[in-house]
């Protein structure tokens, strides 16, 4: 082509020609001076790469982003060399560029004086710049100043200075070979924190055994700072609760707050302001040593040896605190601190500040000066602080007089007066006394010939105290109830005392109003001998509306007093039979004539009745004989399940006519079980209790309750309850189910023990009357006391208030027969003549259908057969029994069983 030079001849021998150089633009002759910068480097704004007048060019840098050729290198003899260049280095350290990356590494022998760079090869002796190339020996043109370098490339490729070489980039230099590109590496959080933090981008990866030694490393060191953790903190805690906290006086526990317990609508029951007063001071000496034994055998059996506090005991307060539970032990010393300083608060924080005073206490006072502390500011209940005043309120002597049997008791109660007191429960009374005694004789402090000799002692009447507020009506066994439930929340009388406790009950205060005058309206003009208990329960929390256990506030609670429940235990034998497999419907037909051993009352005789029409008249044949055929055991199982805590044990089919002792706190439970359709809700009197700076100790869970029998099998219990309110004249005004239950006396035609119990879905009532000797209660008039009457007419009363404000609804629901469905006709007239159980109307029932063999009354078993029990000829008419119970014994006492005899 014109005007472009021919290709340049190859090497010699070589046949080959060179390629042609590239196009260059024209140059002024003035473009081919370099400047200096002054400092040796020529200045590349106005350096010159190419000479136009030079048939040599200099080769553009590799790596930039233009598509440069690499030209061959010229040997000295003018003849170009076709190799290209490689990253090697020759003899004179000068170091070519990386083919790679097309950075060069500084030469370690730059001339900076001539501004060329020396090349040495074999068979060379001229000298190639950088920007151009000069032969040798041409005196009209100065050498080419070389094009002077950043300390840095434009693309950062190479290792800096400032880094430290990567061996897999010197081996790819040394070697010119290019590795491959690896993939960038995952920038997480981690190593984005790390780079914040300063760490090197360019760190080498730890080797699997540099990562094994960096762990066990850190798991060296973690577990030597947990031990040391565990040697300092709590030296530390000690040494900072050392001198934060202060010793107590025994004057510091008796600092009495007013505590308020209060309706369920706010307005106040009673507020409780135990008085200064009421404590006199003791010295040791004047504490007689067996009573000071007892007190150690009641509450820190290793006073004298232990440091002051139970380290077991705290653990164990740590675990139920940490698991949400109360409590822990505590030992004497921690008792007078808890109580004179520290607070019943239950907490982590509290049982550290006790910790800390007991073990200042135990190291400024002797053992001897703690106990009399602590004697002296106890509470023992009657509103008593102190051994002294105690033993005048207990016994109205001195403590020096205190014989062991009545230090002993003193000792029992310490822990829960309100429940170990005599006169609230004789009973637990006993065995909490029957512990300290045993405990005297374990450890050597009393002979086991005088503790065989010993009685349990008796105890003064309890008084309502000034300020205490306990009453003497019946308002009193209210307070003692709710007591009574604090103790077994946690809470106790020395907290409710000294904390300013504010407690919401669960008592409507109306409803109780008409509970009282209820009972006081029935038994007016009636045998001052008569004694009866009112308990009312909201079917749908189990929160205790009404609560009457008799006029005398500081006398025995009948509403918890054990009492044979007669015929009222009939809808259990009725809830057994409905879950049965298969399942007895209430339209099954039974012979309810009398038979030898087994009698009705007055009027209940059905020769043929199913079970709706056998409750409705408590017919008693047929209830034995249904409870035989369900299964006592299973009968008893459906009153436990229903709501009844007292012992049912060794039950037999007699278990139907209530031949086993109940509450009527109790009863009212259970049938509150039935009328929320088989859901259980725990009975209680307290819903809300705050101390004085607003800490909420208890509130009472919103519960949905705990279903124990199915809601059609609740229904079906209903619907056989139905017709007795009606057949009895006790209507209110709306559907109502009940039960009576009369309990007959060993005497003929007279009765112990009368009951009514009925609900609606909105309440549910038990009544009770009896008398404290159990014998046998009548009217004004004379005639046998019956559940339908006295106890009944108060039933009545009362429910008639008390529904009068609610809402009217639409009874008990539906309907849906389990077996065969219940007849419609009257008592005492006979339904069809071949009864036979019968699957459920509904396919979604819960019960198994029954199968298709008719249940007649010649498949029952006869009374005397092993399905019932022998003849006991101690529960009929007219033959004595065991004597009944002396005044003054526990009410629970076992008593004459007459259940088997009429009852109504």
């Amino acid at each position: 082509m014109p005007g472009r030079p021919g290709p340049l001849a190859g090497p010699p021998g070589s046949g080959r020609p060179l390629p042609p150089p590239p196009r260059r633009a024209a140059e002024s002759p003035s473009s081919r001076s370099t400047p200096s910068r002054g400092d040796g480097r020529p200045d590349r704004s106005t350096s010159t790469r190419n000479d136009p007048t030079s048939d040599r060019s200099t080769p553009p840098r590799t790596g930039s982003t233009a598509d440069r050729s690499t030209p061959p290198r010229t040997s000295a003899t003018g003849a170009r060399s076709t190799a290209p260049r490689t990253s090697s280095t020759d003899d004179s350290g000068d170091v070519a560029r990386s083919p790679r990356t097309g950075a060069a590494s500084r030469p370690s022998d730059r001339s900076r004086g001539t501004g060329t760079t020396a090349r040495s090869g074999a068979g060379t002796t001229g000298t190639t710049g950088t920007t151009g190339s000069t032969r040798t020996g041409d005196p009209t043109r100065r050498p080419a100043v070389p094009r002077a370098r950043s300390r840095r490339s434009r693309t950062r490729t190479g290792v800096g200075w400032w880094q430290t070489p990567d061996p897999k980039r010197a081996t790819a230099t040394a070697t010119g070979l290019t590795p491959a590109t690896e993939p960038p590496a995952p920038q997480g959080p981690l190593e984005l924190l790390r780079r914040r933090l300063g760490g090197s981008a360019h760190r080498r990866p730890l080797t699997p055994a540099q990562r094994t030694a960096r762990r066990r490393r850190r798991v060296k060191w973690g577990v030597l700072g947990g031990l040391a953790a565990l040697l300092v903190l709590p030296l530390l805690a000690l040494g900072i609760g050392w001198l934060a906290f202060s010793v107590p006086t025994a004057d510091d526990a008796v600092n009495n707050q007013v505590a308020t317990i209060s309706f369920a609508d706010g307005t106040d029951l009673t507020r409780l302001v135990p008085e200064q007063g009421n404590r006199t001071k003791v010295t040791v000496d004047q504490i007689p040593v067996h009573v000071r034994e007892a007190v150690l055998s009641a509450e820190d059996r290793s006073f004298y040896s232990n440091p002051g506090f139970d380290f077991t005991g705290i653990l164990r307060a740590v675990w139920n605190q940490l698991q949400g539970g109360v409590g822990g032990g505590s030992t004497i010393t921690q008792q007078y601190v808890k109580n004179a300083l520290v607070g019943d608060q239950v907490s982590l924080w509290r049982k550290y500040k006790e910790l800390i005073v007991s073990l200042k206490v135990n190291q400024e006072k002797s053992k001897d000066e703690i106990l009399t502390d602590y004697l002296n500011t106890i509470y023992f209940g009657r509103g008593a602080y102190g051994i002294q005043s105690a033993s005048q309120a207990y016994f109205g002597k001195d403590v020096g007089q205190l014989t062991v049997a009545e230090g002993a008791l003193l000792a029992g109660v310490i822990q829960s007066p309100s429940r170990w007191d005599p006169a609230i429960d004789p009973n637990k009374a006993v065995q909490r006394w029957d512990f300290v005694m045993d405990g005297m004789v374990g450890q050597g402090w009393l002979a086991p010939g005088d503790r065989a000799a010993a009685t349990f002692p008796a105890t003064q009447q309890r008084k309502a105290t000034p300020g205490s507020g306990s009453f003497s009506d019946s308002r009193g066994h209210v307070v003692n109830a709710v007591k009574a439930e604090l103790d077994s929340l946690g809470i106790t009388d020395q907290e409710m005392a000294q904390d300013g406790l504010r407690i919401t009950t669960t008592i409507d205060p109306e409803q109780q109003r008409r509970a009282v005058e209820a009972a006081r309206e029935t038994l007016d003009g009636q045998p001052d001998n008569l004694r009866s208990a009112v308990v009312a329960i909201d079917p749908r929390t189990g929160g205790v509306s009404a609560y009457y256990g008799g006029e005398n506030g500081v006398g025995l609670d009948y509403a918890r007093v054990s009492k044979q429940p007669g015929s009222t235990f009939k809808p259990f034998v009725v809830l057994a039979a409905l879950s049965h497999d298969p399942p007895i419907g209430l339209g099954t037909v039974f012979d309810g004539s009398e038979q030898s051993g087994l009698r009705n009352a007055d009027g209940a005789d059905c020769p043929r009745c199913d079970i709706k029409q056998a409750m409705t008249i408590s017919n008693n044949v047929i209830f034995t004989k249904l409870a035989a055929k369900v299964g006592p055991a299973n009968v008893a199982a459906a009153a436990r399940a229903a709501g009844i805590t007292s012992p049912l044990d060794n039950p037999d089919a007699r278990l139907a006519l209530g031949n086993k002792e109940v509450t009527p706190l109790e009863l009212a439970s259970a049938y509150a079980t039935i009328a929320d359709g088989g859901v259980w809700h725990a009975p209680h009197f307290i819903s809300r209790v705050v101390t004085a700076d607003d800490r909420v100790l208890y509130e009472a869970p919103e519960s949905q309750g705990e279903r124990r029998f199915s809601e059609q099998v609740a229904r079906n219990t209903v619907e056989a309850m139905l017709g007795v309110v009606p057949n009895d004249g006790l209507g209110i005004g709306r559907p109502v189910a009940g039960k009576t239950g009369t309990v007959q006396s060993r005497f003929e035609g007279e009765n112990n023990d009368a009951w009514f119990s009925g609900f609606t879905p909105d309440l549910a009532t038990a009544v009770w009357i009896g008398t404290d000797m159990n014998s046998p209660i009548r009217t004004a008039s004379g005639t046998p006391v019956e559940g339908r009457t006295l106890p009944g007419e108060m039933w009545q009363t009362f429910m008639k208030q008390a529904i009068e404000e609610e809402p009217q609804q639409d009874g008990f629901g539906s309907y849906r027969p389990i077996g065969e469905p219940a007849s419609d006709l009257p008592p005492n007239e006979t339904p069809s003549a071949t009864p036979t159980p019968s699957a459920p109307p509904s396919a979604t029932s819960e019960v198994p259908p029954p199968p298709p063999t008719p249940v007649t009354p010649t498949t029952e078993p006869p009374p005397g057969s092993g399905a019932l029990p022998d003849r006991d000829d101690t529960l009929f008419p007219g033959e004595e029994g065991p004597a009944t119970t002396a005044p003054g014994s526990p009410p629970t006492a076992q008593r004459q069983d007459c259940s088997i005899t009429p009852c109504g």
